[in-house]
């Protein structure tokens, strides 16, 4: 699975990095502690086995006995898992006190070296060092002295386990110290993206306040996008305005000598450029229209709320198709990715087509719906076939010619959606009449 939050790779990348420190210290303490515990042990044994070999002697018949107790009392306490042993065979064995049962192995001491190994004890595994010293006469005196490995286990599981506690509180404070520095590092990263979505809904105009070094040419940079981009959209309908101005003095020259050849009789060609010029009248309409859009797939999209673009226009309506009726039901508060004026222009063109056709009720519905935005204006008129419904977004096509349409209203206002990476269907209503559905991002 791809991680895309940076929040969420720093805290993997610190959780990682505390768990393979913090194991790798574990690691290497509890074996560098297991090891000079063992060397300790080790020492002791070697230093207690010379010792039980320095006080033993022989009496007149041959058997061994000591001159005096060993110096450790822990061989002299009843299985207390510290043990010592002598035996020459044939002369018999001479155990310490804490061995009230079973015996030691004597074989374990063949040598005059001092050698070890683990082997079996009256309390269990023991760790047993041994050597052997020859006797003026007959056999060798074997030494012997043992302790239980269990001491020696039970030092190491009580450290490992008082390391693992505090070993596991460092980690926790290691990451409760990465996450509040995330926290505090993401602090303006938090603040750049309120910002941002206030942008987006038209709360504000500019991304304000400072961030840090890092950030702040970004800001900068993004700021004089939105001011550029701002200032591109409306040069662009200044422009466009004065094309259009400039486009229709001519055009109403060719209109008015096309109306001179009809008086005068030819109404074949006057017909041609009556018609040719209503073309481009409708052209030159839909085209201002569309330059005039502030609409963009791209970059940051203006917001309108529609509780102020709204309600003039359907008081507009009322007083244009009286007798009808014009409700609305949405959210308060409900804003639109689109600018108001685009905004303003799209509803009075559905409204206005909805005014004409209905036999009494017009009705507006809109609310944010699977990630986007919908604007729903339903009548109660005779609808249009299914078959018919694209053709109606043509330039030029009108189905209400009786009304007074051009066959514009429609086209202007499924591009203006289009360039807001939305887009304008038709839809069935439950009885008679027509849905026409205003889907934006």
């Amino acid at each position: 699975m791809r991680l895309t939050s940076l929040r969420g790779r720093f805290l993997l990348s610190i959780l990682l990095w505390v768990a393979l420190g913090i194991g790798a210290i574990w690691y290497s303490s509890v074996r560098l502690f297991t090891s000079h515990v063992e060397s300790q042990y080790h020492e002791e044994l070697e230093v207690h086995v010379r010792e039980l070999g320095g006080l033993t002697v022989l009496d007149a018949q041959g058997r061994p006995h000591l001159t005096r107790p060993l110096s450790d009392p822990r061989y002299a306490e009843p299985l207390s898992g510290f043990y010592w042993q002598i035996t020459r065979p044939g002369f018999g064995t001479l155990k310490s006190p804490s061995m009230t049962r079973g015996a030691l192995d004597h074989d374990i001491a063949h040598s005059p070296k001092i050698l070890h190994r683990i082997a079996d004890g009256p309390t269990g595994p023991t760790i047993v060092y041994g050597f052997i010293r020859q006797a003026p006469s007959g056999a060798p005196v074997h030494f012997v002295i043992a302790t239980d490995e269990r001491h020696l286990e039970r030092i190491i599981s009580a450290f490992t386990r008082e390391l693992t506690v505090w070993l596991t509180l460092l980690a926790l404070a290691l990451l409760a110290s990465g996450l509040a520095i995330i926290t505090l590092g993401f602090r303006p990263f938090n603040r750049l993206t309120a910002a941002i979505d206030a942008l987006r809904k038209g709360e504000a105009r500019l991304i304000a306040g400072g961030y840090p070094d890092e950030l702040q040419a970004v800001v900068t940079d993004l700021n004089a996008y939105v001011d550029r981009n701002a200032e591109i959209v409306e040069r662009g309908r200044v422009e466009a305005s004065s094309l259009a101005h400039s486009l229709r003095t001519p055009l109403a020259v060719v209109t008015d000598e096309a109306e001179r050849l009809q008086e005068a009789g030819q109404g074949d060609a006057a017909r041609v450029f009556l018609d040719q010029s209503g073309r481009m009248q409708r052209q030159i309409d839909y085209h201002l229209a569309r330059v005039r859009s502030g609409g963009s797939k791209a970059g940051v999209p203006p917001r309108a709320r529609l509780d102020e673009v709204l309600p003039p226009l359907l008081d507009a309506m009322r007083r244009c198709h009286p007798g009808k009726a014009f409700t609305a039901h949405y959210p308060t508060g409900l804003s639109m990715p689109m600018d108001a004026d685009d905004l303003s222009e799209t509803l009075s063109n559905l409204l206005d087509n909805a005014g004409k056709w209905a036999r009494a009720q017009i009705r507006v519905e809109a609310r944010e719906a699977d990630g986007g935005h919908r604007i729903e204006v339903c009548d109660d008129g005779t609808g249009i076939e299914p078959e018919r419904r694209e053709a109606v977004f043509a330039i030029g096509h009108s189905s209400d010619i009786d009304h007074g349409g051009c066959g514009l209203g429609l086209a202007i206002s499924r591009a203006i959606a289009r360039d807001y990476g939305g887009d304008l269907t038709f839809s069935e209503v439950h009885l008679d009449g027509l849905k026409v559905v205003l889907t934006l991002p």
